[in-house]
């Protein structure tokens, strides 16, 4: 077990034995009222549920032009979304591809927007993401045992959170302190030795000083696939690219792809102004991920590893009755295990070590203004300060102990100095917006971001909405909003390739299969109109349909490099850099509704579903109109959950995800049309008995992919065998959760 995995693992165990034995059995806990809190609630106070990502203030969803959706503990626990990718899996245009990337590991999209560096995650306002912007594993590392709800804001949101809210802002929100009572805990395991805990328990004294703690750890090893898709994982020659077998094919090893994860958390509060966090989350997945036999050896120690930590304080305070702000500081460290390696076509077949590490400081001061009983204004003022590192394919691990110019590396096969990109950037924004109550039926917003980044300058994002409430039941928004996306460090430093040895006649050496740094990148600009229409045609149902169309210049991806020569004493063939290309433009509609109900006895039932269809184009530069990658121009997501009083629930799920557009493309001379993905249908099952052991205890029976349905997930791998990534068949997990 890696040791950062392990010493996690540990920290969890002693918190947890300390929280069960002695700080946390000192208070005074009523079971009855923490499991009133995962009682279900009506479907009116479902809807009234204040909100504060929408607008950086409390308000309730009808109060904001935002299309947001709100998950609540109570539908976290029914509908076992043990984690952030199991919430965005089943949210209205989200496409979700899970073991698809090495680094990343799930591939996903929102509203066509693809990938986690277009999209914002934060805990209680803060962002938890990579530091720097760049991608990240959005997995089971995000674990949601702290969650009091989830608050998934769709579409650009630049004007309040900066400007790389492009496909909106995920906002998990815990509890204050002193609001939790007691402790539980979980524990669980599965099919594929799988396992799973996790815990949270508070204390609070009577001079306002309140603490909550909590954990998780995880370990899965993912099915092995080469029994269920026999043909995809066949065996066969590891070979370089000039032919040469390295290993041949009856000496290959199995498909392996465990993962593991954990996470820390903690919060304490001084009262009601002052509070304190930490965050930290690991998770660990195998660098052959998403990669087939003919290109890489499914080792069990080529591994990568990424541990965040995110620390921050926040002060709030009124200056007067209609006057009060909030002042945050958070840093947050990113870094991948500098063991992390490959073994792959692309270094060889030889070990080729990987160093990604980010940073960010930040300092935010935040108003909230009420001008007078119709207007109310949100302002700030921030710095940030970023700083990040992205290697090539090292041949030995990265030394922390010096910086990237003192690394003192060598291209292997050549005496060409190891180049190690690192960059420090920093920005400085302000924002503003007015909220406006014209009549009790009609409100609009006003906002405007100003950011000026010390790489790419200054950028204006405006967002406008309004809201018409036209009646009890009808309820019409509107919301334009605009992002500025500077290239993260991923995309404009990052390398690879490999060197034989061999030189052209003029001895340079000859490099094969290099991705070359391009620091001339442009950001993006991202424009959505979106339209939303809340219908409530009874006490018991509610829909909403939101209608967008989205637009991106200066769209960012992998192009051919131009430059030969970029790497001196060498001649690159057919290098590929990334660059600005044409643009994306998508547009789409989703339906969501959800009814509460109540059957004969003590049962009762909520139901929940959504379908989305989109349809949209990209031009990567080529003059060609190509389909939007990992997007399924259609999605239908439908859950249920019946109870019985308070003691037996059950909760059957489905998603029908229609062909998926994938990263590859049909030969030129075809249609301009990408391969696809063909759909699937799968089906889980959750099953929870409640108020055992004199009250203190459910178990939980999770199954997913009820009908062990072989199904594929879109994949842009450089090889055709792997343009589909085979998914999981049926896997299972139970769960004894106990609150003491």
């Amino acid at each position: 077990m890696p040791k950062r995995i392990r010493r996690c693992r540990v920290a969890l165990t002693v918190i947890l034995a300390l929280g069960g034995a002695s700080a946390w059995a000192n208070q005074p806990v009523s079971i009855e009222a923490e499991l009133d809190r995962l009682m279900p609630l009506s479907l009116a106070e479902l809807i009234n549920i204040p909100v504060v990502t929408a607008s950086r203030r409390h308000e309730t969803r009808d109060r904001t032009p935002a299309h947001i959706v709100v998950v609540t503990r109570e539908q976290i626990r029914e509908r076992r979304y043990r984690n952030l990718a199991d919430l965005l899996e089943d949210m209205p245009g989200v496409d979700f591809m899970r073991g698809t990337k090495s680094s990343q590991y799930n591939q996903f999209s929102v509203q066509g927007y693809t990938g986690p560096n277009k999209l914002v995650v934060m805990l209680d306002g803060v962002r938890i993401g990579h530091p720097a912007g760049g991608n990240f594993p959005l997995a089971e590392n995000f674990a949601l045992y702290h969650a009091k709800q989830v608050e998934f804001l769709y579409g650009p949101a630049a004007a309040l959170y900066g400007a790389d809210a492009v496909a909106g802002v995920v906002n998990i929100i815990t509890d204050r302190a002193a609001d939790r009572q007691g402790a539980w805990a979980e524990i669980g395991v599965g099919r594929f030795d799988s396992r799973e805990a996790s815990f949270m328990a508070g204390m609070k004294n009577d001079s306002g000083l309140a603490l909550n703690v909590g954990g998780h750890w995880q370990r899965s090893d993912r099915a092995p696939l080469q029994d269920y898709y026999p043909a995809a994982f066949a065996k066969v020659d590891a070979k370089t690219f000039n032919g040469n077998v390295v290993v041949p094919a009856a000496r290959r090893e199995d498909y392996v792809g465990d993962i593991g994860s954990g996470s820390l958390y903690a919060r304490m509060d001084l009262g009601n102004d002052l509070t304190f966090g930490f965050y930290r989350n690991v998770f660990r997945s195998l660098t052959s991920t998403g990669d087939p036999p003919a290109t890489a050896r499914y080792l069990d120690d080529s591994r990568w590893i990424t541990q965040t930590d995110t620390l921050h304080g926040k002060y709030r305070f009124a200056v007067s009755a209609s006057l009060s702000g909030e002042l945050v500081v958070d840093y947050s460290h990113m870094e991948v295990d500098p063991e992390a390696k490959y073994n792959n076509i692309y270094n060889n077949y030889i070990d080729g070590y990987s160093y990604v590490r980010g940073e960010r400081f930040s300092i935010e001061q935040n108003l909230d203004w009420r001008l007078d009983e119709r207007h109310r204004a949100q302002a700030g003022l921030g710095y940030q300060k970023f700083y990040a590192i992205e290697t090539a394919s090292l041949p030995a691990p990265y030394d922390t102990d010096h910086g990237p110019d003192s690394q003192g590396y060598y291209y292997p096969n050549t005496d060409i100095p190891l180049a190690i990109y690192d960059a420090s950037f920093d920005n400085l924004s302000a924002y503003a917006q007015i909220q406006s109550e014209w009549t009790g039926r009609f409100s609009t917003m006003a906002g405007l971001r100003l950011d000026h980044h010390s790489e790419y300058g200054q950028s204006l994002n405006p967002r406008l909405g309004a809201v018409w409430r036209a009646g009890e039941r009808h309820l019409f928004k509107a919301l334009y909003g605009t992002a500025f996306r500077a290239p993260s460090p991923e995309e404009s430093l990052s390398s690879f390739g490999i060197f034989d040895g061999t030189r052209d006649a003029g001895g340079l050496y000859r490099g094969t299969s290099f991705r070359v740094p391009n620091f001339n990148l442009e950001p993006e600009e991202a424009k959505t109109l979106s339209l939303t229409w809340d219908w409530r045609p009874r006490q018991d149902v509610n829909a909403v349909a939101n209608l967008y169309r989205s637009r991106i210049k200066n769209l960012i991806v992998t192009r051919p490099a131009t430059d030969i020569h970029a790497i001196p004493g060498a001649i690159l063939i057919n290098p590929e850099t990334k660059g600005n290309a044409g643009g994306q433009e998508q547009s789409g509609l989703d339906l969501m509704a959800q009814w509460r109900f109540k059957l004969g006895g003590a049962w009762t039932g909520d139901v929940w579903g959504s379908a989305s269809w989109v349809r949209g184009k990209i031009d990567e530069g080529d003059g060609v109109d190509w389909d939007i990658p990992y997007v399924a121009n259609r999605k239908y997501k439908l859950g249920a959950t019946f109870r019985h009083g308070d003691r037996f629930s059950i909760t059957p799920q489905v998603l029908l995800i229609g062909k998926t557009a994938n990263g590859r493309k049909q030969n030129r001379n075809d249609p301009p049309d990408r391969l696809e993905t063909p759909g699937y249908t799968l089906a889980n099952l959750h099953v929870g008995w409640h108020k055992l052991f004199d009250g203190r205890a459910s178990l939980w029976l999770d199954i997913y992919n009820l009908f062990d349905k072989r199904h594929y997930a879109a994949h842009g791998s450089a090889s055709r065998t792997f343009y589909d990534m085979p998914q999981q068949p049926r896997s299972w997990m139970a769960f004894l959760e106990y609150r003491f």
